[in-house]
């Protein structure tokens, strides 16, 4: 008796289906036609003898055993995916692709600092970079569209394994037309009035809040930013205070303004940069090497850099 198969290629255009709601997204995500696209799904219903996903007009909506399957045809090309980290982790480390999320508190400030080293110690690195919130970044390595993270902890991201880098000390940032702050802060001394916070979805807004030990922060703060550079404008336009990680001033993300910035006094003053990936990855002795070289690449100074705004601590 033969036994016939879904092929890769037709998972991977129910996966993106699913992923994108919608055939003519899902089509351009797979780099094929829709009508290749629609065809390829027609001939795995027909191959299974079930029917995946309703269609109509307007809605593609998926039966409750086309979301089951959508969600194993995921492991599946994951585990296929895995088959080739197999035999690059056998061959020469760092080289060929690999995909790194990086969350957006951190990809501005350290990536200019560790992407010119790692094409100087590893030439055969292909290294794509994807900017996501902790969130999709997280979901991102589950679903294998990256195959690591570098993010801010603590988080919850599932079943991965990880490689701590630094800590990132949180600083206070207040506007020029405030009374001269002392050389470092207590959070009952930030006013909850006047705290400009990220949006939900940032980790840093948690890990500030986390760090101050004040849960009536989150109910007051005045605003939210889409940004830390929008957050910056912000204070340095006198519309409050915000609090920033040490590796954004080392970046210069005060330069041309009159935020005064000091360190946050308290017991959990930091964030802590890491690089993640699954859990069981078969490329863990590759991850290791490249949680090696960012780390020396993104060494922080023992003090910040001395200037008018952003003083070293005392």
């Amino acid at each position: 008796m033969t036994t016939y198969l879904p092929t890769l290629k037709q998972l991977q255009y129910l996966v993106a289906l699913k992923d994108h709601g919608h055939f003519g997204r899902a089509a351009e995500a797979c780099f094929v036609t829709q009508s290749t696209l629609s065809a390829g799904l027609r001939e795995l219903e027909s191959l299974i003898g079930v029917v995946l996903v309703e269609r109509t007009r307007r809605v593609v909506r998926f039966t409750p055993l086309g979301l089951r399957i959508a969600d194993k045809a995921q492991r599946v090309l994951r585990e296929a995916e895995e088959l080739g980290d197999l035999a690059r982790a056998a061959g020469k480390p760092l080289a060929g692709e690999l995909r790194m999320g990086v969350i957006p508190t951190i990809a501005p400030f350290l990536l200019p600092r560790i992407l010119p080293r790692l094409r100087s110690d590893w030439p055969d690195l292909k290294l794509y970079l994807r900017e996501e919130t902790t969130p999709a970044a997280c979901d991102s390595l589950h679903r294998g569209h990256v195959d690591c993270v570098l993010l801010a902890l603590p988080y919850q991201c599932g079943d991965i394994e990880v490689e701590h880098l630094f800590d990132d000390r949180l600083y206070v940032a207040f506007p020029a037309n405030m009374p001269e702050p002392p050389a470092r802060i207590l959070p009952e001394a930030i006013d909850e009035t006047r705290l400009l916070l990220l949006e939900d979805g940032h980790c840093l807004k948690d890990h500030v809040l986390a760090a101050c030990n004040r849960p009536e922060l989150r109910a007051e703060a005045a605003m939210l930013g889409t940004s830390l550079h929008t957050l910056v404008q912000m204070v340095d336009n006198g519309l409050g205070l915000t609090l920033l990680p040490q590796m954004a001033l080392d970046a210069g993300i005060l330069e041309n303004t009159n935020i005064i910035a000091r360190p946050l006094d308290t017991e959990r003053p930091s964030r802590r940069i890491a690089l993640v990936w699954r859990n069981g990855s078969p490329r863990v002795k590759e991850f290791r090497l490249l949680a090696d070289a960012l780390r020396l690449s993104c060494a922080v100074q023992e003090s910040p850099p001395v200037s008018s705004h952003y003083p070293a601590m005392q």
